[in-house]
C-alpha cells in the first residue's frame, strides 16, 4: 500500500488555512471564553481546517515559500481572523456593557461575580446578559453562518491579498459605534424608570423629611429594574437577534474591503 505524499507546498498550505481558521475560532464569541480548554479549541480548530483545506486548496499560492513569506502570510491570516473574531465580538460586548450599566443603576455595583472567560470578576448582570446573548446565538444556529463565513473567506479573500489600506479600519469604527448605541438602546427602558424613580423619591424626601429615601431606594430600584428585565427581554431579544443576522453581511463587506483586488 503506497502511503500519502506530503509534499512541503501542502504543508506550508495547510499551516496558512490552520493559522486563519485557528485564529477565528480563538475569537468567535463561544470558543473564545476561558472556560474551554485551549487543546479542545486547538482541536476543533485542526480538525475544521482538515474539512476546509482540500474545499480552499486552490486559492491557497501554490509552490514552496520561503520562512520569511510563509510567517508574513500566516501573521496576515491571523490578523484577519481576529478581526473577524472582533466584529462578532462587539455585540456581546453591547449586551455586557449595557448589563454592568444596569447592575449599577439598580444597586448591584458591589454584586460581581467571577467570569471564567474573561478570568476576572464582572458585574452580575453583565454576566447574565452575556450569557443570555450567547444562549441567543447558538439557537439561532448563528455559528453555522460563521463557518461559512470561514470558507467564504478564502474565496473572496485569498492569501497573500489581504490589505488594511482601504476602507476595513474605518468600517470597524462604524460597526463599533453602532455596538455602543445599541448597548444604550438595551439599557434605555430601565435608565428611563430609574431616573423617575430617583426623581420621585428625591421629591418624596422633601414632602416628608422624615421618610428614609436611602432605604427604601434600594429594594424599590432592585424591583423595577427586574420587572422591566423581564418585559423587555423579547425586545432584547430581537434586538440581538437583527444584529447576529447582520454579520454575514459584515463579513462579506469586511472580506471586500481588505482585498487587493
Amino acid at each position: 500500500m503506497d502511503l500519502p505524499v506530503f509534499s512541503l507546498s501542502l504543508i506550508q498550505g495547510f499551516l496558512i488555512c490552520l493559522a486563519r481558521v485557528a485564529a477565528m475560532f480563538a475569537a468567535i464569541p463561544v470558543f473564545s471564553g476561558g472556560q474551554i480548554p485551549p487543546q479542545l479549541r486547538l482541536a476543533v480548530a485542526v480538525l475544521f481546517a482538515m474539512l476546509t483545506y482540500p474545499i480552499v486548496q486552490d486559492y491557497i499560492p501554490a509552490g514552496s515559500l520561503t520562512p520569511l513569506d510563509l510567517g508574513l502570510l500566516i501573521s496576515a491570516e491571523v490578523i484577519l481572523g481576529l478581526l473577524v473574531g472582533f466584529l462578532a465580538q462587539l455585540a456581546f460586548m453591547a449586551a455586557e456593557f449595557a448589563g454592568s450599566v444596569i447592575g449599577y443603576q439598580m444597586g448591584f455595583a458591589a454584586a460581581n461575580i467571577f467570569d471564567p472567560s474573561t478570568q476576572s470578576q464582572v458585574a452580575l448582570i453583565s454576566r447574565f446578559q452575556g450569557i443570555f446573548a450567547i444562549l441567543l446565538f447558538l439557537s439561532l444556529n448563528i455559528h453555522h453562518l460563521f463557518l461559512e463565513a470561514i470558507v467564504a473567506s478564502f474565496e473572496m479573500l485569498p492569501p497573500g491579498s489581504l490589505t488594511l489600506s482601504g476602507g476595513a479600519i474605518p468600517m470597524i469604527v462604524e460597526v463599533a459605534n453602532h455596538s455602543l448605541v445599541l448597548s444604550i438602546r438595551l439599557v434605555a427602558p430601565i435608565l428611563v424608570l430609574l431616573t423617575l424613580s430617583t426623581l420621585t423619591l428625591g421629591i418624596m424626601s422633601r414632602v416628608f423629611p422624615q421618610l428614609n429615601v436611602f432605604m427604601i431606594s434600594f429594594p424599590l430600584n432592585i424591583g423595577i429594574s427586574f420587572i422591566v428585565m423581564g418585559l423587555t427581554l423579547g425586545i432584547v431579544a430581537n434586538l440581538l437577534r437583527d444584529e447576529f443576522f447582520s454579520l454575514p453581511e459584515r463579513f462579506l463587506n469586511l472580506f471586500s474591503l481588505m482585498s487587493f483586488f
